[in-house]
């Protein structure tokens, strides 16, 4: 299966770009949990060198988006449910760090959140879905007043959009998310530390419920690794 990827246009530094092309592709789940990828593919997709290619993918495996195959070879990480329930702990810790923070400072959201990520919803844009998802999280980050928050949940972040692609992919979207973040923003903008707090818990742990339950029907759904991929996928833009 051809992968969905696009010609690079012509730079002096590959490394980083190709990263990036093969990290979204795997992000939105253009690529997906247990695909095989070679050198060779990609340098002649997108139309570079295989170096490039070889040190983008060593770090994409670093990063953990990218496991040796059976045999030989690689294949794009498989979504394990319990590093999945992991993440979710680590998410939670930071969430509950950053709203109680926030809420301390009676923190305002721009409303224009909430709303953005509902209109989202009913589009069922799934792109949109995830971005507002992760805007509004971000404005709490960024609302906490410490920048260390951001920071570490940057990285996990990464992964989070992955699973959140790959499950909304075959998964209608929980339409009570915008609810409980509307929640979320009263009690950070009434500065009830407290209930804020207990309000992310509550939202972070339907999250990871919902979407481990997700990921078991979409593995018992399909059980071979090439037939959880997604071809015809339009291609990166």
């Amino acid at each position: 299966m051809r992968l969905p990827l696009e010609k690079i246009p012509s730079r002096t530094d590959f490394v980083d770009t190709v990263y990036r092309v093969l990290l979204d592709a795997i992000t939105d789940g253009s690529i997906g949990p247990g695909q095989r990828i070679t050198q060779e593919e990609i340098a002649d997709q997108l139309h570079v060198s295989r170096s490039p290619v070889l040190q983008a993918l060593l770090l994409l495996k670093k990063d953990g988006f990218i496991e040796d195959a059976p045999g030989r070879g690689v294949q794009v990480a498989q979504l394990k449910p319990e590093w999945v329930g992991h993440l979710y702990q680590v998410r939670g810790a930071l969430d509950a760090l950053a709203v109680r923070l926030a809420a301390e400072a009676r923190w305002q959201l721009d409303p224009e959140l909430i709303e953005a990520g509902r209109r989202a919803v009913r589009k069922q844009d799934l792109k949109a879905i995830i971005d507002t998802d992760l805007a509004f999280h971000s404005a709490i980050y960024a609302a906490s007043g410490n920048p260390l928050i951001a920071q570490s949940a940057d990285h996990y972040w990464v992964h989070l959009r992955r699973v959140m692609g790959a499950v909304h992919r075959v998964s209608p979207h929980r339409d009570t998310i915008w609810d409980e973040h509307a929640a979320i923003a009263q009690a950070i903008g009434q500065g009830d530390a407290a209930r804020a707090v207990q309000l992310s818990d509550r939202h972070i742990e339907l999250a990871r419920s919902n979407l481990l339950a997700k990921l078991d029907e979409l593995f018992a759904q399909s059980p071979e690794p090439e037939a959880r991929t997604r071809p015809g996928l339009s291609p990166l833009r």
